[in-house]
């Protein structure tokens, strides 16, 4: 029964997509729409040549997935002629009427993409360039309604499938282990599979064409006799979709905020508030002496909006749980990596294409309707991107739990409350009418208006800063008794803040001189916070809660970063105070289109800004041994590290492991057990980042990019595989080296915090990265280019990092890479 929910949930998630399957959404008749597929990547006009081979690749995938796909659907109706014949019998296995329910339409499934694949096989094997297949899926698409009649029989074949392998062993054995032939290239002549996976296949087939469509349109020019062809299919294969499940939930809608009448109105914010089990946007006012949560009422257009009660607490009620209250709490499990990442490449593609329009003078209401799109998906975002719990508690039994995206909001939030505590408070109960009217005057004495989304933003706002902040946290001043300190750095990214650096701990002080620098990489940043610690070695309040920091927090203070100030070359030195502590440090900023630029180096020697193919020739290795050293010491004591590869190094020691590795220094392995192993970690991404070329080369950038926007897996398959085939060997060995090494530290996560996506964040823009006449070609401001471009480069490496694992000679000995079931 799990399974068919799923596949109707899979169904209805398909259908959801706009992107990929609403026909008023996406213009089909131009060949610079972007790829639904993709949406993070810039349209390209297709050039003849490279469009026509992208063509083939996507085609052979595509076939030889038809391939699997027809042997499976031969193995589910191998036994359905003995289960017939035995039906008659005195002895049936099933009834007819059974086997007709089960088996209900398959044949017909089968002859359909039968006939398709045999037409389709030769044109692609004796490929000419003005070949034309369009005729073959426009054909496919009229026949689409057979799937209409399979779906809407789906869950009754698997009742009926079940049932009967409970009342019937020989059934059951029969269901148990369907033999399915491996494709004709495939070292496996025969896998086994159950009757109830290879029941989901149309199910999950549905889509494929619609996918494979448009992958074809996108790389096939549009005087091409098949682009019509290719269309038509395209818009038959959309309205068929559309008319499977048409009931679509519509996203629900945000909230706003409220303040007090009498009573003064302290604070007031949007927190996601964990509400049996799922997570909910309110809006929580902050009064003299009490606490309110609130949402938004839905009104009718034009009527005065308000505010809706959910809880409060009296402040004089109001307690915060101690670490072993917290630990007894049930824990809060962060949103996959993947899918928040998912919504950013959305938002960024949304931005560029109001950008377009707005460009083109395009309608308002085209305009008005990717803004609508924008905001729902920066609201999901906002929704669950935060990870850092803030428990409450009313004296009288209730708890509460928020999830905030950074320690800075938690603790204004916790001092705000404590504040307050400190005058003499009463506990009382609100009547309704008291309630009504508290609740009431929030609306007009809120102070945050509108949810913390770039949809909210006027168009001339500052659209933020895209490159690299380097920071230097020199010294404290300011503290009444000695401490262990350390400072943290977060910045914005998309509407919540990221903690990106940490300082060493200074201990037993009251004047730290830390002077350590980090590059922090901004993603449209607006704001720096510095945060700093003291230190908490005491291992008995050390809490278990996710995310917790036991460390007291001993100042925090925040800065706009000013494009006009910090677009200087040189360093700017600032002192931000904090509760009386005053913080030096020092900062200056690298705009992504400037950090493009890779600067050979000069003496043929070093292994910095040096070919790696030089490095490798002149080492006599496989692997530089930059790199293989670097990484055996991640692997030695930095495997367990938080935050390995994401928490920057100190930029001088950097420097230091640089120097010693350009001079083939005898001290390397001498320096590199003692030193911290941030900077080791550092420098490691330092070497890729000043490689002459990036390590997927500039020349197969475009392809990389091309490749990674297919939407059809078995084609993305085929084509990823080729182009890491077509890597210099130097360049192959290298990444398939660092990859199993970065799958290695995600293994660790639930230690080092680290997934396989926050890897990709990392290191895809350092190995893959356009040439400056690319980016120059296609990209008109800093946004375009982390929009278009970082995202992509993200996704190229965690579909590599996800693979299972990629042998070189194996690589090597195939033509064509098909995984066995896509």
């Amino acid at each position: 029964m799990e399974e068919e929910e799923e596949a109707i949930g899979f169904l209805d998630k398909v259908l959801e997509d706009e992107d990929v399957f609403l026909l008023e959404e996406c213009e089909l008749g131009t060949p610079t729409s972007p790829g639904s597929g993709s949406p993070f990547l810039v349209a390209v006009k297709v050039e003849a040549g490279k469009g026509l081979e992208m063509r083939k690749l996507v085609l052979s995938g595509f076939l030889a997935s038809e391939e699997i796909y027809i042997n499976q659907l031969e193995a589910l109706l191998l036994p359905m002629k003995p289960l017939k014949a035995t039906a008659t019998t005195s002895q049936p296995v099933l009834t007819i009427q059974q086997i007709e329910t089960i088996f209900y339409k398959i044949q017909d499934i089968y002859e359909i993409h039968k006939e398709f694949y045999d037409n389709l096989c030769p044109k692609v094997q004796q490929w000419d360039s003005q070949v034309t297949m369009g005729h073959l899926f426009q054909k496919l698409a009229s026949q689409l309604g057979v799937y209409k009649a399979f779906v809407d029989n789906y869950k009754v074949a698997l009742e009926t499938a079940e049932k009967c392998s409970q009342s019937n062993n020989q059934f059951q054995k029969i269901s148990e282990e369907l033999k399915v032939k491996g494709p004709k290239d495939s070292k496996d002549s025969h896998t086994s599979v159950t009757m109830e996976a290879l029941l989901y296949k149309p199910i999950d087939r549905v889509t494929r064409s619609t996918l494979v469509l448009h992958d074809l349109l996108k790389h096939t020019p549009a005087d091409h006799p098949d682009y019509p062809l290719l269309q038509d299919a395209l818009r038959i294969s959309q309205n068929f979709l559309s008319s499977i499940n048409e009931d679509i939930d519509p996203r629900r809608t945000a909230v706003t905020t409220p303040k007090g009448e009498t009573r003064q109105l302290v604070k007031d914010g949007f927190l996601v508030e964990v509400s049996e089990s799922s997570r909910k946007l309110r809006h929580v006012f902050l009064f003299t002496d009490v606490l309110l949560c609130a949402k938004l009422k839905k009104t009718s257009a034009g009527k005065h909006q308000q505010y809706d009660c959910k809880w409060y607490i009296p402040l004089a009620d109001l307690v915060f749980p101690s670490p072993e209250e917290s630990e007894a709490s049930p824990q809060v499990h962060p949103f996959p990596d993947h899918e928040l990442e998912d919504m950013k490449m959305k938002i960024s593609a949304l931005k560029s294409e109001i950008q377009k329009e707005k460009a083109n003078k395009g309608q308002s209401r085209a305009i008005e309707r990717l803004k609508k799109k924008m905001f729902e998906n920066e609201f999901l975002l906002l929704l669950n991107s935060p990870t850092i719990p803030f428990r409450i508690h009313n004296r009288n039994g209730k708890s509460y739990l928020f999830l905030l995206s950074s320690d800075y909001e938690r603790s204004e939030w916790r001092e705000a409350i404590q504040k307050l505590q400190k005058k003499d408070l009463q506990a009382f109960v609100l009547s309704s009418v008291e309630l009504q009217v508290l609740t009431g005057s929030c609306f007009k004495l809120r102070t945050v208006h509108n949810i913390p989304v770039t949809s909210n933003k006027d168009d001339d706002e500052s659209p933020g800063l895209y490159g690299f902040l380097h920071v230097i946290v020199h010294s404290a001043k300011g503290f009444k008794q000695s401490a262990n300190l350390y400072c943290t750095l977060e910045v914005d990214s998309f509407g919540y803040f990221v903690s990106k650096a940490k300082t060493r701990v200074f201990r037993d002080t009251t004047e730290p001189k830390w002077d350590e620098e980090f590059e922090i990489e901004l993603e449209g940043s607006q704001s720096l916070r510095i945060l700093c610690y003291e230190k908490c070695y005491d291992k008995t309040k050390v809490n278990k809660d996710n995310n917790e920091i036991v460390d007291k927090i001993m100042g925090k203070g925040q800065i706009q970063l000013d494009p006009q100030t910090v677009e200087t070359k040189n360093w700017h030195t600032d002192v931000i105070e904090m509760n009386g502590i005053k913080v030096e440090f020092s900062m200056k900023f690298t705009s992504r289109d400037m950090s493009l630029k890779r600067t050979p180096s000069k003496k043929q020697t070093g292994v910095f800004g040096v070919k790696i193919s030089v490095v490798t020739k002149r080492e006599r290795s496989k692997v530089p041994y930059i790199v293989r050293q670097c990484v055996e010491e991640v692997e030695k004591r930095g495997i367990e590290e938080v935050g390995i590869y994401r928490i920057s190094g100190v930029a001088t020691d950097i420097q230091a492991l640089k120097a010693v590795f350009d001079a083939n220094n005898k001290d390397i392995l001498l320096m590199l057990s003692d030193m911290d192993i941030n900077a080791i970690a550092g420098t490691l991404k330092l070497y890729f980042r000043e490689l002459p070329e990036p390590l997927l080369t500039d020349r197969l950038y475009p392809a990389f990019m091309e490749g990674i926007a297919l939407s059809d897996p078995a084609a993305k398959e085929n084509c990823m595989m080729h182009l890491l085939r077509t890597l210099p060997d130097p360049n192959l060995i290298t990444f398939l080296f660092l990859l199993e090494h970065l799958k290695r530290v995600a293994e660790k996560e639930p230690i080092n915090k680290m997934s396989l996506h926050n890897l990709a964040t990392v290191f895809g823009p350092t190995l893959l990265r356009p040439s400056e006449v690319e980016s120059k070609a296609h990209l008109t401001s800093a946004a375009d280019i982390w929009s278009h471009d970082v995202m992509a480069q993200v996704q190229v490496l965690l579909y590599y990092l996800q693979h299972p694992p990629i042998s070189f000679a194996e690589l090597k000995r195939n033509t064509l890479y098909f995984s066995t079931d896509v």
